[in-house]
């Protein structure tokens, strides 16, 4: 392998992935392909643009700008998607097109072409758990997608796993649990509640801040996909996890502590709709079958170095930090 397509690379995950290979396998050569979408930021590429990694400008759903570029390589990567639920819930059309209809398009290309392709999705395709009680989702747990984005990512997946068996493609899925970590974009509740400290605003806590996800640094992340790329074995679904389930107020409470503000130092609001109560990942296949291990174990240590990277990076965010507030005060958020 030697030449690889990143959909979506410009994005928060993608382009993470994209550092990471760039660095840690400068062998590869890596076509971007990214809507720049309010998302999706050409800056996220930064230092990287050159001989070995190129940014195309374009849409998954372009059908000959697609099969041009697979055509080309010899594996996809497909993280192109749209991915906020709350904006699935103002407008599934966008989430329809991206995450169904350019899955459709990524998958025929690599069929006609004989390329490798790696699907990766979320583990929001499964629904939710109750707080307590319950195990942790597996490969084997059934789906039950509670909003449009989640549908429309479940929805993936499912024609990933039918063209595996129809077509005979080369192709695995992973799922994987809640992000964090550098160039993730404001809306999201970790890089949100940093920058509202930041800007000297008191931060948001949804409903009764007792929903909990299962945060994983998006380098460990970038890492278990480049081992299941290179080593996982053809139509398996791997579920990439860290066992870091926190709430919402744990890790709200945690952010304050290093940012030197009083614990209580927020405001409650609203809660989201449709707001999933527990996401828990039980990764046990891909560790026992790869040996993959997350590097980042002291959340704590990735929170601290999350917090550093907006704080010494604002001019990345300054600029669209009053409209993604304006948003969602409108919601009363």
């Amino acid at each position: 392998m030697k030449k690889i397509l990143v959909t979506g690379g410009a994005g928060f995950i993608g382009a993470n992935f994209v550092r990471y290979v760039a660095t840690h396998h400068p062998e590869i050569q890596i076509t971007v392909l990214d809507k720049l979408t309010y998302a999706g930021n050409r800056a996220n590429l930064a230092g990287l643009e050159g001989n070995r990694v190129k940014l195309v400008v374009g849409d998954v759903t372009d059908r000959l700008l697609v099969n041009q570029l697979v055509a080309g390589v010899d594996a996809v990567v497909h993280y192109a998607a749209e991915s906020h639920n709350d904006n699935s819930l103002r407008d599934p059309d966008p989430f329809m097109q991206t995450n169904i209809i350019g899955t459709y398009e990524i998958l025929e290309a690599c069929r006609h072409h004989h390329v490798r392709l790696h699907h990766v999705s979320t583990d929001e395709v499964y629904g939710d758990l109750p707080l307590t009680g319950a195990p942790a989702f597996t490969p084997d747990s059934p789906y039950q997608p509670s909003s449009p984005y989640s549908a429309s990512k479940a929805s993936a997946d499912m024609l990933v796993r039918s063209w595996v068996r129809s077509f005979g493609l080369e192709a695995t899925i992973s799922n994987c649990s809640n992000n964090y970590g550098p160039y993730q974009y404001i809306e999201k509740f970790i890089p949100r509640q940093i920058t509202n400290i930041l800007m000297g605003q008191r931060p948001k806590l949804y409903g009764t801040g007792q929903n909990v996800r299962d945060w994983i640094h998006t380098d460990d992340h970038s890492s278990a996909v480049w081992e299941i790329l290179t080593r996982g074995r053809l139509g398996e679904t791997y579920l990439i996890g860290a066992n870091g389930e926190r709430s919402n107020q744990a890790v709200l409470e945690m952010i304050l502590k290093q940012m030197d503000q009083p614990s209580d130092a927020y405001d409650r609001v609203a809660d989201r709709p449709g707001h999933d109560l527990r996401y828990a990942i039980d990764a046990g296949k891909l560790r026992d079958e790869l040996g993959w291990e997350p590097t980042y174990l002291d959340f704590d240590a990735g929170l601290a170095q999350t917090i550093d990277w907006y704080r010494t990076h604002q001019d990345w965010w300054l600029t669209d930090k009053a409209a993604v507030e304006q948003g969602y005060a409108m919601n009363g958020q």
